[in-house]
């Protein structure tokens, strides 16, 4: 079968001890047998790994952060796109999703094809309102408050007990076991990605995972639970196993359904020591560990841009258990000029 050509622009090229989703999309895309992809890399930085691996990446343009406003954004996707023709975006981080998707009409305008979740999904799901969440989908989460101020946190005693997890709205969580280091951690995030902090009561138990993409039409594309293995001091998986666990394919299948969702999702859950599944997080968009659903059998990369692009999928009906991903540190020795010609011009 003839491949079909398309230019795909991706985000979220760094690959650090946490790193962004864009490259396992990114090799994804060049494993599609459907697709024969030209890819154009969208960076922030011009330390970003992905920017220097041109094996997979064809071409880098630096874009302007969320906090620059759409207008900034906007213009500078207009003038790479008259560049590079783009057929498919697809953004990797939750802080810049709000502004891609106010943006999807124009974009939808100039050629360029997205399918994000739509303002209710993004908000319903938010950090802020997954207690709520939990309730109408009746789902176990656990007691969660956002605070604005510091003067907030010594009232907490009344509401939490310690541990509890100290959460940025986009990024970062940490553990405090005193209000002392609550103070700290809420400073810390505070300053990176602005209040509200969130408060949420510490579960304990074992780390699971969900990948799944969503129709737009409360169909499940794909679904891919995961056990992590091993776990970073910032929480990340490192290494991570395909599990075949009913009750959160069903979870993940019924949530789907009734939202509706559009998009690729990622749920995090605890699993405690009486059996009993707690979500902590719903996060918008594609997971770093995306690569391990690719092994498993189910490409979600490739079958995100084929419903960006109305083309029919089927939904993946199986994935293969015992399959793991184990994450690894890798020299990239580049020349300076590389680094100085992105710094400088804002593309390489």
């Amino acid at each position: 079968m003839k491949k079909k050509k398309v230019t795909i622009a991706v985000t979220g090229l760094n690959a650090t001890d946490n790193p962004g989703p864009g490259i396992p999309v990114i090799r994804a895309l060049r494993e599609s047998e459907y697709f024969q992809v030209r890819i154009i890399g969208f960076s922030y930085e011009s330390l970003e790994p992905g920017i220097y691996m041109h094996d997979l990446v064809d071409k880098t343009y630096h874009i302007s952060y969320p906090s620059a406003g759409k207008e900034n954004l906007l213009s500078r996707l207009e003038y790479i796109n008259q560049i590079e023709k783009i057929d498919v975006l697809i953004p990797n981080f939750d802080a810049e999703l709000y502004s891609f998707m106010k943006l999807e009409n124009e974009l939808k305008y100039m050629g360029i094809h997205t399918f994000l979740p739509t303002f209710d999904q993004f908000e319903e799901r938010h950090k802020i309102n997954l207690s709520d969440f939990g309730k109408k989908y009746k789902i176990n989460v656990p007691y969660a408050k956002a605070i604005y101020t510091v003067n907030e946190i010594y009232k907490l005693t009344s509401e939490f007990t310690y541990p509890v997890v100290v959460k940025g709205k986009y990024y970062d969580a940490y553990i405090a076991h005193n209000p002392e280091q609550v103070v700290t951690y809420f400073n810390k995030i505070a300053s990176k990605w602005g209040a509200p902090i969130i408060i949420q009561q510490f579960v304990n138990g074992s780390e699971y995972n969900v990948i799944a993409l969503g129709d737009g039409k409360g169909n499940t594309i794909g679904a891919v639970p995961m056990r992590k293995q091993f776990i970073t001091d910032k929480g990340k998986a490192w290494a991570g196993i395909a599990i075949d666990e009913k009750e959160l394919l069903k979870m993940t299948h019924d949530l789907i359904k009734k939202t509706k969702w559009r998009g690729g999702m990622e749920l995090e859950l605890m699993k405690t020591t009486d059996n009993k599944y707690f979500l902590l997080e719903i996060n918008p968009r594609i997971p770093a560990w995306v690569y391990l659903a690719v092994g498993a059998g189910q490409n979600l990369p490739e079958a995100l841009v084929k419903l960006a692009l109305g083309i029919e999928v089927k939904p993946f009906t199986s994935f293969k258990v015992g399959k793991m991903f184990i994450r690894y540190s890798y020299d990239l020795i580049v020349d300076l000029s590389e680094f100085e010609h992105i710094t400088t011009y804002g593309e390489l």
